[in-house]
């Protein structure tokens, strides 16, 4: 009998092997799906990102290099060179990201062969690091396994921390002993190390040479001038020495003592520390040169060449392979400056004897130190003369001195007395309080409670006189009664004043059109706007003859420059121009930047008011009592001024009290229809208030106009005589050689 199959386990294996058959399919289109999802985002990485990949992978990086490009130099006004480079050999040395201080100790072991090095600047933890490096084992044994516990118990330490406290513990273990066992060759690499640790991954670092001037070396010291020996040496083996390089570095040369030229940081200094963010976010390294003041520092931007940017190209480990030159560095631009090396020489030479005989030759001088002098294009303002001279003495031998201090001619500031008036009477018309041709009376001002106030000519009298006349006899009463005026009152002898802050509002307001007590924009760092009194009610009166308020010399300067070409305020500065560097070192580069005139403001007043100032300085020089006509009325030229004295005080250290003395002032134009220089001279405590007997400044002023005349007359002949208009650079006009180690 046939067997019949089992209809239903015939159906259950079917369905198995369609299952089977299905998750087969379904593996299969997944293992495809999968493949291709693979093949495409090959190709996507291949071909889309292939190229930022490999970039990735090379690691290439472009960065400035601080390749020693020359810094721009400075010329004045007729192409002298004032601030020049010096080229010296210097042997550098660059890290990289992954140099290793073990690389480094084994090249500075090599350089210790080919070249000496000072070792002075060692210091203590030059020697340590250097001891943990020879004496690893030993310096392991320095602390007790205890010691080591205690500090990894510290659970609020980090890793890093705890690693760094270790490291103090044992570097405290480390005797006097043990850091004096190192023999005079083992110093030297520590030395030549220490300069190749202290750079920054990328930057060269000057090994030995850069920034050292010549000077005279002490028994057994070992200069740091690279000899050519030395070079020659490093030169021939630079194959073997990875990150050492010979080259030509540069030196800053001064050949002026004028201090406004300012100075450079050294590159063992860098940047300093106060400005790092700035620099550093302006591409800087740290152990750039950068210009520390005045002009070295306002001017840094134009003075600082371009580096070389270069391409670091590594590999996938980050180590420099190779280093492409993306561009090169450009030398720095040259200044022009407005000054004229004479006549700059010439005003320094002439201030500075007279100082000193004043100094020496009168009595009550104990407290004078200092005098100075600025001079200006009154329509350009440009300075063509910034002088300041301190007698300075030696504290071991006593002897004197005169420095440069130039820079306080608008650093410092002082009351200086007469001088002012002219703005008081621009002040004056300005507010309706006098007008042009007003007379007044000239009277002691008796106020209740207060002493006499009165005009040094006239100290008992009631003298009649006019606006010109108040200047041309500096009339201290009617600059009073115009501060009367401003505070809306009128002078009766006898009474208590009572003057608002609006009176003093208005005065100081018209000194500050012309200049006084505010920046007079000057291009250099460091300026101050001098010192603003309060408001108490009796100052009102001082304040109008310039004994309250303190202004610099150079705000006195610009505000005669102002009265001087008419009434328009022009920010005073010392740079004229800006050029490319010499192609040939004949001939100044092209020119790049002119500077023009800026003018401030102009002030409140008519033309006609203004006119009627000039007019009362120019009596003060040719009238019949005016106060400098003794000095300037038989000069070849015409011209106006204001003199100026002013009580004071000096702090006596030693007696803890301050000392009445007497500021002498002096402000003039020349000449007088068509200006060419505004000046001001100033002598801070020329002397005690008991011993002022003369103002010394006017005859010094006229010694000095004369001398810009003269030096003008000789100048302009010669240009007659030049066949070519064409600027050229020339010799400095004094043997003055300063270099920027010097300096420091």
């Amino acid at each position: 009998m046939r067997k019949i199959p089992n209809k239903r386990a015939q159906s259950v294996k079917a369905k198995q092997r369609a299952n089977i058959t299905f998750r087969m399919n379904i593996l299969f289109f997944s293992i495809f799906i999968l493949f291709t999802m693979l093949i495409l985002r090959l190709g996507y990485l291949q071909i889309v990102k292939g190229e930022d990949y490999t970039r990735a992978i090379e690691r290439t990086e472009e960065v400035p290099v601080n390749t020693s490009v020359p810094r721009g130099r400075i010329f004045d006004s007729e192409g002298r060179i004032l601030v020049d480079n010096k080229p010296q050999k210097a042997i550098t040395y660059t890290k990289m990201q992954t140099t290793t201080s073990e690389e480094m100790f084994e090249i500075a072991e090599k350089l210790s062969l080919l070249i000496e090095k000072d070792i002075n600047a060692i210091t203590k933890s030059d020697l340590q690091d250097f001891w943990l490096r020879k004496y690893k084992e030993e310096a392991n044994d320095l602390i007790t396994d205890k010691e080591r516990n205690e500090v990894e118990k510290e659970e609020d330490l980090t890793k890093k921390e705890k690693n760094a406290a270790i490291n103090r513990l044992i570097r405290s273990k480390i005797t006097e002993e043990q850091l004096n066992s190192f023999t005079p060759e083992e110093l030297e690499v520590i030395a030549i190390y220490r300069e190749m640790a202290s750079g920054y991954a990328l930057s060269p670092q000057i090994i030995k040479g850069g920034d050292v001037a010549n000077k005279a070396l002490k028994p057994g010291e070992i200069s740091e001038e690279v000899t050519v020996e030395e070079f020659a040496r490093v030169s021939e083996r630079l194959g073997e020495l990875k990150g050492v390089n010979t080259t030509t570095d540069w030196r800053r040369v001064k050949n002026s003592t004028l201090a406004i030229l300012g100075t450079t940081t050294l590159p063992k200094e860098g940047i300093p520390k106060n400005r790092l963010d700035y620099f550093l976010s302006r591409d800087y390294s740290r152990n750039d040169r950068v210009g520390k003041s005045y002009i070295e520092q306002q001017y840094e931007e134009v003075l600082q060449g371009q580096k070389t940017v270069v391409k670091n190209i590594t590999d996938g480990k980050g180590r420099v392979v190779d280093i492409q030159t993306v561009y090169e560095g450009e030398p720095g631009k040259d200044l022009v400056l407005t000054i004229d090396s004479e006549l700059q020489t010439e005003m320094e030479r002439i201030l500075e004897k007279k100082l000193l005989e004043i100094k020496n030759n009168n009595a009550g001088t104990k407290y004078l130190d200092r005098a100075f002098l600025v001079m200006l294009d009154p329509y350009t303002g440009e300075v063509l003369s910034l002088v300041g001279k301190q007698i300075v003495k030696d504290s071991e031998t006593g002897k004197q001195s005169v420095r440069d201090y130039a820079f306080a001619s608008f650093t410092t500031a002082y009351e200086v007395g007469s001088t002012i008036k002219p703005g008081t009477m621009l002040t004056g018309y300005r507010e309706g309080i006098v007008s042009i041709g007003d007379v007044l009376i000239d009277e002691p001002i008796l106020i209740k409670g207060s002493q006499k106030k009165s005009s040094v000519f006239n100290r008992n009298s009631r003298v009649a006189v006019s606006d010109l006349e108040a200047l041309e006899r500096s009339s201290n009463v009617y600059m009073f009664k115009i501060a009367y005026g401003a505070a809306n009152s009128t002078y009766r002898p006898n009474q208590s004043i009572s003057f608002g802050v609006e009176a003093f509002r208005k005065m100081r307001t018209g000194y500050a059109q012309l200049g006084l007590g505010v920046p007079t924009g000057i291009d250099l760092p460091g300026e101050v706007f001098g010192v603003t009194g309060g408001f108490e009610a009796g100052k009102l009166l001082d304040l109008s003859i310039g004994q309250y308020d303190t202004y610099t010399p150079l705000q006195l300067a610009q505000f005669v420059a102002t009265i001087a070409n008419g009434g328009k305020r022009i920010q005073p500065h010392v740079v004229k121009e800006i050029r490319e560097p010499s192609a040939d070192g004949v001939q100044l580069g092209k020119l790049v930047k002119e500077m023009t005139p800026n003018i401030l403001n102009t002030v409140d007043n008519t033309r006609a008011e203004i006119e009627r100032v000039r007019q009362g300085m120019q009596r003060v020089y040719s009238g019949n009592r005016g106060t400098a006509r003794s000095a300037f009325a038989n000069a070849p030229y015409t011209g106006g001024g204001k003199t100026g004295t002013a009580q004071s005080f000096f702090w006596d250290a030693e007696k803890q009290q301050n000392i009445r003395t007497v500021n002498l002032t002096h402000v003039g134009f020349a000449p007088y229809d068509n200006p060419e220089i505004a000046y001001a001279v100033v002598v801070p405590h020329a002397s005690t208030e008991a011993s002022y007997k003369t103002n010394v400044t006017t005859p010094l002023t006229r010694d000095l106009v004369d001398k810009y005349f003269n030096i003008k007359q000789k100048n302009n002949a010669l240009k007659e005589n030049e066949s070519t208009a064409t600027p050229l650079i020339k010799a400095p006009y004094t043997n003055d050689s300063i270099d920027e180690e010097q300096a420091e």
